[in-house]
């Protein structure tokens, strides 16, 4: 087993930490809040998805551009260096004029800066995915790897809900977790840009884009992980989506709503070591369904809670959170073996490219499933201003917090159990991309 000791760890997820810290805020926090600010709450959600669409152009890009920077900068700074080192003072600049809205904000206002921070995310969420796939050829490391990240990540997220919550009203919790990201994310940025290394690429060629584009449209454990991704995201992004929803009007507890999800990120970062574990004795793609099963037993009992059932409801905090660190560890260390299968019949690593689809499936679900519960309330009348709402609105924001993600999730699970790259199968296609990088410096 290769893996990258601890200090190079460290410092390779240090960056997830802010962007955890502001990505989980953007889509629990920012829409409640600019809509209980006065901002309509059908167009937040339109505009939602709209930002996201541009996604679908600038991830791939970006994505194609850190593969291939220029031989002179990668061989002097890295091939995913440059972009991170460019996007975090855009980050900052997008995030304050999200996180900081003038008196009585529109939702033109959110749209146009959840855009420009969407845009600054993708320099430099794309390439720092791809780095990490990179960091180790090991099938279970790579575990580990994303484990790390992963858990800095929810870190991050933990610390802005503590901000958000220790805050008199929703302005200024939105403050809080600018300052906090303001805080952390330069030394963060600095650290990993310091401390990891970056392998030698492997890549014999350069596919023409034809190619390329062909390649990837016939690889099948891709589009299986793939399409499970996409059922996956969409069925955590309505809870996250909702949690304040949820937790407010449903359990009718809106002082409990920083507590609880505490206690769901403290779960999910105490649940990685148990999946990393399994994870050396069993294929991934096995533990990762088990998990997601174990989260469809969890979440069938919410629809069925409501006011006084608070200890009920920090239960399933506890044990979906567990569930959480699977797919949050898991799926990105498949997906880096599926980068090694494109390698090895193509001759190109292209974890770039494949980590942007990655990032597009990621956010399209988040925005197709967060727009799409937000425009489902307003059609049935819920108001998120209002202390009372009627008992149909209710049970439909129950169902979108909790009985779609457990269909979604079956469809997930069908969908990745037989997934056909296991440890042995990774070992070989390593050996291939090694082998044939070898003939490449020896001709």
């Amino acid at each position: 087993m290769t893996w990258p000791p601890a200090r190079i760890l460290a410092a390779y997820a240090a960056p997830m930490a802010p962007l955890g810290a502001l990505h989980f805020p953007v889509y629990v926090y920012v829409l409640p809040a600019y809509a209980a600010l006065g901002a309509d709450l059908g167009a937040l959600g339109v505009f939602m998805l709209a930002a996201r669409l541009l996604d679908g152009i600038s991830d791939p890009v970006v994505g194609v551009m850190s593969d291939r920077t220029p031989a002179g900068i990668a061989t002097r700074f890295g091939r995913r260096r440059p972009w991170m080192a460019l996007a975090g003072p855009l980050i900052l600049v997008a995030a304050a004029m999200l996180l900081l809205p003038p008196a009585g904000p529109t939702a033109l206002h959110a749209g146009i800066w959840l855009t420009a921070l969407t845009l600054a995310w993708t320099l430099a969420l794309t390439p720092y995915l791809a780095w990490g796939a990179e960091l180790t050829p090991d099938y279970a490391g790579r575990v580990r790897v994303s484990s790390w990240r992963e858990a800095a990540g929810v870190a991050g997220m933990l610390g802005a809900a503590i901000a958000y919550a220790a805050a008199d009203g929703p302005a200024e919790g939105l403050r809080n977790v600018m300052i906090l990201l303001a805080v952390t994310l330069p030394p963060a940025f600095a650290w990993a840009l310091w401390k990891t290394p970056e392998p030698a690429d492997l890549s014999t060629r350069r596919l023409p884009w034809r190619e390329a584009l062909g390649r990837a449209a016939r690889n099948r454990p891709f589009l299986r992980l793939l399409a499970a991704w996409l059922a996956n995201g969409a069925a955590n992004a309505l809870p996250a989506s909702l949690f304040l929803f949820f937790v407010s009007h449903r359990l009718a507890a809106p002082e409990h709503a920083g507590t609880l999800l505490a206690v769901y990120f403290l779960a999910a970062v105490a649940g990685m070591p148990l999946w990393s574990r399994l994870s050396e004795r069993r294929a991934k793609h096995k533990v990762w369904g088990g998990a997601m099963l174990w989260a469809c037993a969890i979440f069938a009992v919410v629809p069925f809670l409501g006011p006084g059932d608070l200890w009920a409801f920090a239960a399933v905090c506890v044990l979906s959170g567990v569930a959480l660190g699977a797919d949050l560890a898991l799926p990105p260390a498949i997906q880096a073996d599926v980068v090694d299968a494109d390698a090895a019949e193509g001759g190109e690593s292209r974890a770039g490219a494949y980590f942007a689809v990655w990032s597009v499936a990621t956010k399209a679900a988040q925005a197709l499933a967060g727009g799409v519960a937000f425009l489902t309330l307003d059609l049935v009348g819920f108001d998120a201003a209002a202390e009372v709402n009627s008992e149909s609105s209710l049970t439909t924001l129950a169902l979108l917090y909790a009985g779609a993600p457990v269909a979604l999730k079956l469809l997930a699970v069908a969908l990745v159990w037989r997934f056909p790259i296991d440890a042995a199968a990774q070992a070989e296609l390593r050996r291939r991309i090694e082998e044939a990088a070898a003939r490449g410096r020896r001709g």
